[in-house]
């Protein structure tokens, strides 16, 4: 549908009469009585009648107004889209309750002029593939996972270096301790049913086993966050990694412990990356955002897998 016959058909619905909405849009009456003709070919129907007082709708114009209204606000929301300077900024975080979302909500408290669309993929090739497409503008991830080289096209830079702490309910054995070494865990069961093979967390962990001989068991249906929580509370045997900046809250009753692991501390590394030649505006402020308020952490006394990239 030719989207100039349903703006004049509104501008003459809106005005009433034909030469007041030639006038609006800077075109001639005959125009706008052709592009309405042809609306109506289009259509099988008549959309107005005219009277001495100029034109009105008649019931199959009345019937198709809104829609026609609709179009139009459909037709502005593609173009803005892909106008970088007036569509939102849309980034990628994992989930809701990690780290990389509570970066973008500190940019969102300092940076409220700009509008955001936070999104939520999966993995890592589906987050690539949508920031080649321009269907997102950056992403949160571990890059890059080993024999999985980034495409040239897209850069990163290390956002954040997340510490992993320890979570026990009440009754494992560590859960009096003030923090605990790397070589302690080694016998405990750890279980993270959220790790899904071929993810970047997956070689993560992975190589988090390999170097510390520790026992990861991600078996069972993954039910979230509460039936992870609920799990590790009443049993004494398991415990679970998280990351230091996890927004998690569970009942008093579950008596939950979050231990520092130390010697070394292994550190989850956060990266932002966009496509190399992404022209919006907003992208270059939050990379400034983050270069300028993420702590440095030293190098030493932490473990990050050799593949990730600074």
């Amino acid at each position: 549908m030719d989207l100039d016959t349903v703006r004049t058909f509104v501008a003459a619905a809106d005005a009433g009469q034909f030469q007041e909405a030639a006038a609006e849009l800077a075109v001639t009456q005959q125009a706008v009585s052709k592009r309405i003709a042809a609306l109506e070919r289009n259509l099988g129907v008549r959309l107005f009648t005219r009277t001495a007082r100029g034109a009105e709708l008649t019931i199959d114009g009345q019937a198709f107004l809104p829609h026609a209204r609709e179009l139009l606000r459909v037709a502005e929301r593609a173009i803005t889209s892909v106008r970088t300077g007036r569509r939102p900024l849309r980034v990628d975080v994992i989930n809701s309750r990690g780290a990389a979302s509570g970066l973008m909500r500190g940019f969102h408290r300092g940076h409220a002029e700009i509008d955001l669309d936070v999104l939520m993929l999966f993995d890592i090739e589906t987050a690539i593939a949508a920031i080649r497409s321009g269907a997102i503008d950056a992403s949160f991830r571990a890059v890059a996972a080993p024999g999985r080289p980034l495409p040239e096209d897209i850069e990163s830079v290390r956002a954040l270096d997340e510490p992993l702490q320890l979570l026990t309910g009440p009754a494992h054995a560590l859960a009096g301790a003030r923090s605990v070494t790397v070589a302690q865990l080694a016998g405990h069961r750890i279980w993270m049913p959220g790790i899904v093979p071929g993810t970047e967390w997956a070689a993560y962990y992975d190589d988090l086993v390999a170097e510390f001989g520790l026992t990861i068991e991600a078996t069972g249906p993954n039910f979230g966050s509460d039936a992870l929580l609920d799990t590790v509370a009443d049993t004494p045997a398991l415990a679970t990694f998280m990351g230091e900046h996890t927004r998690l809250v569970w009942p008093a009753d579950h008596g939950l412990r979050r231990i520092p692991v130390t010697d070394p501390t292994p550190v989850y590394p956060h990266s932002l990356i966009w496509r190399r030649d992404n022209p919006h505006p907003a992208l270059t402020t939050l990379r400034n955002y983050l270069g300028s308020t993420q702590p440095d952490r030293p190098d030493s006394g932490t473990w990050t897998p050799t593949w990730t990239q600074r």
